[in-house]
């Protein structure tokens, strides 16, 4: 019973994928080595002869032949008498090599050999799967799930190894359930209690970069670079792109025939919204192609400070902010630059800068109402209530009491 268990194990072992063959022989005769040493002290006059193919394997024993009253070591020695019970031509000097049984061992010792192979082949899959995807981080994986948890999701890939994917590396709007096939990039794989841990993210920049590679062949080819990207995973992103072919529009190859190549990579995030823009070393133009969609009227540089000051007509504003800031904050991360963006006034435009109702509004309030571009009081007089509450930290009578206000100046 315990040599077929043992026959198992090594057939197991044998069929794992991506391990060379030198290594499985190589641990493979450690394995039996060791145990050899153990019963008879030395293994240096045995020879392991192992098929990997099917799976089997042999050890035999040399020794020398010596008169039967001079034998000292019977590992390395045997009588004349005993070496003419197996072959009659036998003479002393000679040397006699006999097969030694799996049963020789006894049955605690070939349970240990069993133990101590199973004990290595998970070593060898460890490491397998570890220097695996050590070679694929940054690579798109594929997978189906198979736990989901709280805080994570157990990713299972073709050949059935585990990844982890974390709430954190998720977009807010994911969902997945057991049996879903989900999308992701490998961004970390580490020991953790002698086990690899790979991890996998979907909010990283990586797996959009990976996408766009996936749906546009002039990147993958080369003729297109992406030159920068930033996001704000399941809500909006900022793509920069260049190209070395001036025949190549890189915004058009991306975008593809109406929309084409651009949508696939939006409904695999979730609907995230994708600005892809020019790349270019003139800074004022690469600050304006970032605030799109929104159509820049002026711009003041301070080198220095790498500042910008952005004047927009009124109805741009709202536009050049994005939802919750996105679109300015994205802009800044692309180009480098803190943008504060200002509401350009013309001349009959009768209107108050903010800042002349601090007597009336408290200074954090009218912070918070400038941190969303409206730094007149039209500005906020042009948005309703309900769209300042979203955004902005403001309470709904508070916003009710500033349109009081700043309404009563015009009146």
């Amino acid at each position: 019973m315990e040599n077929l268990n043992l026959i198992d194990t090594f057939s197991e072992f044998k069929d794992l994928k991506n391990i060379d063959r030198p290594t499985m022989m190589r641990v493979l005769e450690d394995v039996f080595r060791s145990i050899l040493v153990k019963k008879y002290g030395t293994d240096e006059n045995f020879d392991i002869i192992i098929n990997i193919d099917k799976g089997d394997f042999e050890i035999w024993r040399n020794r020398e032949v010596v008169a039967d009253s001079e034998i000292v070591d019977p590992n390395i020695q045997i009588t004349l008498t005993a070496a003419k019970k197996i072959d009659n031509d036998y003479e002393i000097g000679e040397d006699v090599t006999d097969e030694v049984k799996l049963a020789d061992f006894g049955r605690r010792a070939i349970l240990a050999l069993r133990q101590n192979l199973t004990s290595r082949i998970l070593e060898l899959e460890k490491d397998n799967i570890f220097g695996k995807y050590k070679d694929r981080i940054g690579d798109i994986i594929t997978g189906e799930v198979y736990q989901v948890w709280k805080k994570e999701i157990m990713v299972v890939d073709d050949e059935g190894n585990e990844l982890i994917l974390p709430k954190t590396e998720q977009i807010p709007s994911d969902y997945f359930r057991k049996g879903d096939t989900v999308r992701a990039v490998v961004v970390r794989v580490e020991m953790r209690n002698s086990s690899p841990l790979i991890v996998l993210s979907r909010t990283s920049t990586t797996f959009l970069e990976r996408l766009f590679e996936m749906e546009v062949p002039e990147i993958f080819d080369g003729l297109i670079m992406i030159k920068n990207i930033k996001r704000i995973p399941g809500e909006r992103a900022k793509v920069a792109v260049e190209s070395y072919d001036e025949r190549v529009d890189p915004v058009g190859a991306c975008v593809g025939m109406k929309g084409s190549r651009i949508h696939g990579i939006v409904r695999e995030l979730k609907n995230e919204n994708i600005d892809v823009i020019n790349y270019t070393t003139n800074t004022q133009l690469y600050i304006q192609r970032a605030l799109s969609p929104a159509k820049v009227s002026q711009i003041k540089l301070n080198e220095t400070d790498k500042r910008a000051e952005v004047y927009l007509q009124p109805d741009q504003v709202s536009l050049a902010i994005g939802k919750g800031g996105s679109n300015i904050k994205l802009a800044s991360q692309l180009t480098g630059y803190e943008i504060d963006v200002y509401r350009e006034s013309t001349e009959d435009d009768e209107d108050v800068d903010l800042s002349e109702f601090s007597d009336e509004i408290e200074g954090w309030v009218i912070d918070e109402l400038k941190a969303i571009g409206c730094d007149t009081a039209k500005s906020v007089l042009d948005l309703s209530v309900s769209d300042l509450v979203k955004r902005t930290d403001l309470e709904e009578e508070t916003i009710k009491e500033i349109m009081r206000v700043l309404k009563a100046e015009f009146e």
